[in-house]
């Protein structure tokens, strides 16, 4: 039987889902800040990037999926860097303040992190490898 996630893994994972849910509850926010040269139409983009944090999202709770959606998450945060580097350098265009846009920026390295940490080759293969008992 899988080991369960580690609290932190299952706060990222609710983040992720929630954020994915959004992209299909309010895309139009999504599609604002679609940068103009990206080589989709914005609402490509706000759809394959939230089933992207979905199933990244999901990934994340299981051992066997894990280190599949910790690189998936990761390419993603990459990925939309632009959008959110685009967003603060016109805030209002976007209607958001711009301490919400600069503050979105430091976020994804964080972010990034948090993904590298739950996904890390010796968590997952610690979660899949029955504890030995000592003793």
């Amino acid at each position: 039987m899988p080991a369960r996630p580690s609290v932190g893994t299952l706060l990222l994972s609710a983040l992720f889902v929630t954020a994915g849910t959004l992209h299909f509850v309010t895309p139009g926010f999504f599609d604002r800040i679609v940068p103009p040269w990206v080589p989709l139409t914005a609402r490509q983009a706000t759809l394959i990037s939230g089933a992207a944090e979905l199933l990244g999202g999901l990934g994340l709770l299981h051992p066997r999926t894990r280190p599949a959606a910790h690189w998936g998450l990761l390419a993603l945060l990459v990925a939309v860097y632009p959008a959110n580097v685009w967003m603060a350098q016109d805030p209002g265009r976007f209607q958001v303040s711009p301490l919400v846009a600069w503050g979105r920026l430091p976020l994804q390295p964080l972010l990034m992190w948090a993904v590298w940490r739950a996904g890390r080759p010796d968590r997952v293969r610690a979660a899949r490898t029955p504890a030995s008992s000592s003793g």
